[in-house]
């Protein structure tokens, strides 16, 4: 997918059309901050979800619901571990490129994206 590259058309082909879609999926599976909590403690090593809900303070299913949405957006895998699963980020170096530069892209910003009247701390986000 390439997002960055020029197009002269004013239309997106059907492939661009198709790999935005894609990377607005990949933008929401990011979206919440509970998940970005926890691949945030999944980029430290292999945890349990007994172990997130105990760093997160968040009920069981609540850390599995995520740990199902971020497993089919295909960003975390599991592996089984007697009758737990151990849970890992599944692209590790993809992820936390992307993750860093949402942190450089955020700190380039300053306070603008939590002042966005869409997006931002008073839209209820």
């Amino acid at each position: 997918m390439a997002m960055t590259a020029t197009s002269t058309s004013a239309e997106p082909s059907v492939d661009e059309a198709t790999a935005l879609s894609a990377a607005a999926c990949l933008f929401r599976s990011l979206g919440d901050p509970a998940r970005l909590a926890i691949l945030r403690h999944l980029a430290l090593g292999e945890h349990k979800v007994v172990d997130l809900t105990a760093h997160l303070g968040l009920a069981q299913s609540t850390v599995s619901a995520h740990l199902a949405c971020l497993r089919d957006c295909g960003l975390v895998a599991s592996r089984p571990q007697g009758r737990a699963s151990m849970w890992s980020l599944a692209t590790a170096p993809e992820l936390l490129g992307v993750l860093a530069a949402a942190e450089r892209l955020l700190a380039a910003t300053g306070d603008a994206v939590a002042l966005c009247p869409a997006h931002g701390v008073a839209a209820g986000r």
